[in-house]
């Protein structure tokens, strides 16, 4: 019989996972699964007693998949995981096709395939969907939890607009698969991912194509940045708004601006950022199903 374990957060889901436990671990016996249900503890490597298992199921959000990822990799462990969409904004789940509904997406993993999909390092801290700085990028990082759980996507536009108190330029030294620039940036959005916040920021992004998207904002003055950021979001291609597709990044700054990896505290500079393809495996609900559910 195949052996699973099942990560959970009580306060996940506005705590629609705690109420269906027991009902998402049937959904896995069904398929031929011995699954151990287990509160997750983030002081604690979940794989610690479980490097044999066949899956590792998370409910969670990107910052919960963040952290067994890394904790994963630390163990020099390939085990595939599977993703119940739990989070606020649950980009990674949406790259993977996953269904917003806990037991359907329970259904998805436990009859699905298995796949592989890339992932991006950054200093050594994995990540599955985005690594990031300036403005807006250290939001999720700030947003109380309780407003989150509360109010959900609409948290983080709340806590965003106060950073525009705080705005400044990052002067940058930037080499992209060898092509080398300097720039003074309000943002940067390293995407291995699909979306931020819900948001389709890149619009040529895959978890599958062994690249990261890139979108640096620069600075000008504050009008301009803030219109030509809206002209992006709009569909448009403003000038100021600058996109690459790259495999490694380098990136070196006189300031040592705060980053972010999924939602969760990120790397100091200096950056190297690299793609790897291919360097996760998942189980997510079979092609054909996952393209029906887009």
């Amino acid at each position: 019989m195949k052996q699973a374990v099942f990560l959970y957060n009580t306060r996940s889901g506005k705590g629609k996972i705690a109420r269906n436990i027991e009902a998402i671990c049937t959904v896995f016996r069904a398929y031929g699964y011995e699954i151990t249900p287990r509160l997750i503890d983030f002081c604690a490597n979940p794989f610690d007693g479980n490097e044999t298992i066949d899956l590792m199921v998370v409910a969670g959000g990107d910052g919960t998949v963040n952290y067994v990822v890394n904790a994963m990799k630390r163990k020099g462990l390939d085990i595939p995981v599977g993703v119940v969409p739990a989070g606020t904004a649950n980009d990674f789940a949406g790259a993977l096709g996953m269904s917003r509904e806990p037991l359907e997406a329970a259904r998805q993993i436990a009859s699905g395939s298995v796949d592989r999909v890339d992932v991006g390092c950054v200093n050594g801290l994995w990540f599955v969907n985005i690594f990031s700085f300036g403005i807006f990028t250290t939001t999720s990082q700030r947003t109380p939890d309780e407003r989150k759980h509360k109010i959900g996507k609409l948290a983080y536009i709340i806590e965003g607009v106060k950073e525009f108190r705080s705005m400044h330029a990052v002067p940058l030294e930037i080499e992209a698969d060898g092509e080398r620039f300097d720039l003074r940036s309000l943002m940067v959005l390293v995407f291995n991912g699909e979306t931020a916040g819900g948001f389709h920021l890149a619009r040529r992004s895959s978890i599958k194509d062994g690249l990261f998207d890139c979108i640096l904002l620069e600075k000008k003055n504050f009008f301009r940045s803030t219109l030509a950021m809206c002209r992006y979001l709009a569909g448009g291609s403003p000038k100021i708004v600058r996109h690459l597709q790259a495999r490694r990044i380098d990136i070196r700054s006189t300031i040592n601006e705060p980053t972010d990896v999924d939602g969760q505290k990120g790397a100091e500079f200096p950056l190297h950022i690299e793609c790897l393809a291919g360097g996760l495996q998942v189980m997510c609900a079979r092609q054909q199903e996952s393209a029906a559910l887009r």
